[in-house]
């Protein structure tokens, strides 16, 4: 048996290629929609790619279970558990079969066998694989998003990002009894889930890519809460904003992700297409450092790094689904951002600009300060700028910068109207200065011209040892 890991470091995202090395045959666990990585693999290896199979309808990027079937031909293993809100819609155009629990399938030697795992969503499932080549008992468990190092999947998906109404308690006691099922397993199954450290469906996850169940019902703070209540309380505190593009995420897997054919070509475009696409508001992404756009940029752009480990998080965060979006990027990294941006649906990237076309930029350029604390912090506390505060509901709530505002980076845009306009400066501020950079540049590109952007955030106002309220 071969068993090869893949990871992607923004979204936090672990996939898996499992290969029988007697036939040469192999499927993909929880594929990502670029799949180019996996058939280089099974190459390298004399292996042809003949099955995928996913966990469950994911929420945090497109799946590549579409583009497995339709560029090479694989058969796709989908949970058929769930009621009719759960059903992958675009399963009948390919060759696949609808598993539930206890069902089994075979991919040469290698056997894998469903469990239904609800919690996370209501059709998770976890799948235990056997190399019956040279054992009659399981070696691990592709848990998806249900069970990870250090943590569970979180069940308030479907009612915060997804709008889904009186879910996420009920969530939160199936994934108590997927708990309790999972205690009656052997100690020395391994564990592979698919995420690491950094994603937003779990608020402890930890960094190390794989675990025995073993380890983890003796570490893990899920396995041990005994009391149903106590647990349902403890998974639904202080879990982190999920992202609003999580509920687009869902919708495009369910109905099956346009089919790519390999990465589209997006063509450089010069600099009068910029002019014009900045005079009509067009969604124009500036890829640089946030020092170099904070230093020079053109006004109506936003800053969203491509050098930031949440490039596609913060794109699916204030990027439109339903609008062309052209990138100012270096061209050696053209091909990263596009990836990116594929992988969280955003496929309408119609055209890029060449960072060059910033020393041909006609009128006059924009720029911000990147503050540290201790240069703002006077100002701040005797109310000689104004403060707002783009992090989630419960990062504000736990302590925030004396007299900030608080407007959340998701909805910013949409409450672009609490932002004071005093004639004050206005310091931007998150927990770590990422979040605040791009709502820096949103208020820039509105107009809002006495832009401030505390650089390290609230961390580095708390090392500092400032005022906090809360």
């Amino acid at each position: 048996m071969l068993l090869k890991y893949f990871f992607d470091d923004k979204l936090a995202h672990a996939s898996y290629l499992v290969g029988c090395q007697a036939t040469g045959e192999a499927v993909v666990i929880d594929p990502a929609r670029n799949i180019e990585p996996y058939l280089e693999t099974a190459a390298k290896h004399d292996m042809k790619i003949v099955a995928a199979t996913e966990t469950h309808i994911h929420a945090d990027y497109v799946s590549g279970m579409r583009e497995l079937a339709h560029r090479v031909g694989a058969k796709l293993y989908l949970s058929d558990e769930g009621d009719e809100n759960w059903k992958y819609l675009y399963a009948k155009d390919y060759d696949h079969q609808l598993v539930r629990h206890g069902d089994t399938w075979m991919v040469g030697n290698i056997k894998f066998e469903v469990l239904h795992t609800p919690g996370h969503t209501p059709e998770s499932i976890s799948i235990m694989v056997t190399d019956t080549a040279g054992a009659d008992k399981p070696m691990g468990i592709f848990t998806g998003d249900f069970l990870f190092v250090g943590d569970v999947g979180r069940p308030d998906l479907l009612e915060e990002a997804a709008g889904v109404a009186n879910t996420k308690e009920p969530g939160a006691r199936d994934l108590f009894r997927s708990l309790k099922t999972f205690r009656e397993l052997p100690d020395y199954l391994q564990i592979w889930p698919a995420h690491g450290a950094g994603s937003a469906c779990g608020k402890a996850l930890g960094a190390i890519p794989s675990s025995t169940l073993g380890y983890e019902k003796q570490f893990n703070w899920a396995f041990n809460v005994e009391d149903e209540e106590a647990f349902v309380k403890s998974v639904l505190t202080d879990q982190p904003a999920p992202p609003k593009y999580f509920a687009i995420m869902k919708r495009v897997n369910k109905e099956g992700p346009a089919v790519l054919n390999g990465r589209p070509e997006v063509p450089e475009l010069g600099l009068e297409e910029l002019v014009a696409r900045i005079e009509q508001r067009a969604w124009v992404v500036d890829t640089r450092d946030q020092k170099d756009y904070a230093r020079r940029h053109i006004v109506g752009t936003v800053g969203i790094p491509l050098n930031q480990r949440s490039f596609n998080t913060y794109a699916g965060w204030v990027l439109p689904y339903d609008e062309p979006i052209y990138l100012i990027v270096e061209k050696e990294r053209l091909d990263e951002a596009v990836k990116d941006l594929l992988y969280v649906g955003l496929d309408n990237v119609v055209g890029y600009f060449p960072t060059e076309v910033l020393d041909a930029w006609p009128k006059p350029h924009g720029s911000f300060d990147l503050v540290r604390p201790e240069q703002i912090a006077a100002q701040v506390t005797n109310g000689e700028v104004e403060v707002v505060d783009v992090r989630a509901e419960h990062e504000f709530s736990a302590g925030h910068l004396p007299n900030a505002v608080h407007v959340p980076l998701t909805s910013l845009l949409e409450r672009i109207e609490e932002v004071p306009r005093n004639g004050k400066q206005i310091l931007v501020a998150c927990r770590s200065g990422g979040r605040s950079f791009v709502a820096a540049t949103l208020l820039r590109g509105r107009g809002i011209e006495q832009v401030l952007n505390l650089e390290g955030g609230f961390l580095a106002w708390n090392e500092a040892q400032l005022p906090v309220e809360k």
